[in-house]
């Protein structure tokens, strides 16, 4: 359920001056003013985190921004998502999404990045850091990052710590996080009342008249994650209270559940997002469910003599349009199809909204 769009320039692990330098002088004040500035010395005396050394450390390879680093992890080069942060986009980015623009304070935060994790190294050593897994799973995301907390040599929790300095909102997107989600509450809670970073209202705010800039619309997102974060709750219950009969789009394994379930002649319940609607050659429509990069897919099918009900479903205007429940259910049963799972539908009574809307 991870849907988390990169084509960002890597830094190295020094920090570059030279990019320092090639801010805009128009933008100098678009940062923020540093009120309410924190050190991390605020999330060790705040947050509640229990500081717990890991025991097992990995080279950080490279940074390539605020919430992406990568890692060299038994022989092999590891590319980190961090869970539950989404730092802003930096200017090389070139963001064309409206709710996810390039920004100053994005370049800034990359660059910090950069900056804090060249200083954790020991003379002629890389950075090391640990790794930690919601629910001791390791699980990846569409395009094949590890989804993870990165652990600091001393215990912290980096994921934490930008939220709490400010530099990321809470992301809960994709589901509220399973480590520490009132510890992240929290913090932005706190964050948001000391006006750091992203909550400073001075941040993104060229002195200049004129001069560019771009600010993230959290007003907006923030309702509209928490809405999707409480449908996946809600699935996280059904899955936990009956797991042969309810599965996520995105987990082969529990759709591999539901289809022995439908073998049995059972009904199943299906949650997840929509990726595409096909309206196929024959007349028939196919829509397609989001989920991880190289799975099989589950796709839901009416047959032409059911498309005129497929329309009064308006499903289009949850085609993971932004700002309205995403997250559905549909129930059936679920047959192998040539490229993963298949549910025939005839009835769009058997749909529903798996969630609230945002308020």
């Amino acid at each position: 359920m991870h849907k988390l769009p990169r084509s960002a320039r890597v830094l190295p692990l020094a920090l570059p001056l030279l990019a320092l330098a090639l801010i805009p002088k128009q933008l100098a004040g678009a940062c923020g003013d540093g009120q309410g500035e924190a050190t991390t010395a605020a999330v060790e005396a705040n947050s509640g985190w229990k500081p717990v050394p890991p025991t097992e450390l990995y080279d950080v390879e490279k940074v390539v921004d605020g919430d992406t680093v990568h890692v060299v992890r038994d022989g092999k080069l590891e590319k980190l998502r961090l869970s539950c942060v989404d730092t802003e986009e930096k200017f090389s980015t070139n963001s064309s999404d409206p709710s996810k623009p390039s920004t100053v304070f994005g370049e800034d935060c990359a660059q910090w990045a950069a900056e804090f994790f060249a200083a954790l190294a020991k003379p002629g050593e890389k950075p090391k850091v640990g790794l930690r897994f919601a629910g001791e799973r390791e699980e990846r995301d569409v395009y094949g990052r590890l989804l993870c907390h990165l652990i600091l040599p001393d215990g912290r929790n980096f994921n934490l710590l930008l939220v709490e300095l400010g530099k990321s909102p809470y992301f809960n997107k994709y589901g509220n996080d399973l480590v520490c989600h009132e510890l992240f509450v929290a913090a932005q809670s706190r964050a948001r009342n000391a006006k750091r970073g992203i909550w400073d209202p001075a941040t993104n705010v060229p002195k200049t008249e004129g001069a560019r800039s771009a600010r993230r619309p959290y007003e907006k997102l923030l309702p509209w994650w928490d809405a999707r974060a409480q449908a996946i709750d809600h699935y996280r219950a059904a899955a936990a209270a009956d797991a042969a009969h309810v599965a996520a789009a995105d987990m082969p394994h529990e759709l591999e559940r539901a289809l022995a379930s439908s073998a049995k002649g059972e009904d199943v319940s299906i949650f997840g997002s929509i990726q595409r609607i096909f309206r196929e050659d024959d007349g028939s429509v196919t829509v397609l469910f989001r989920t991880g990069d190289k799975q099989p897919a589950f796709r839901a099918k009416f047959a032409r003599e059911h498309v005129a009900k497929y329309e009064s479903l308006g499903l289009d205007k949850r085609d993971d349009e932004e700002f309205v429940q995403n997250f559905l259910w549909v129930e059936g049963r679920v047959a192998k199809g040539a490229r993963g799972f298949d549910m025939a539908c005839a009835d769009p009574a058997r749909w529903r909204v798996a969630g609230p809307e945002p308020k």
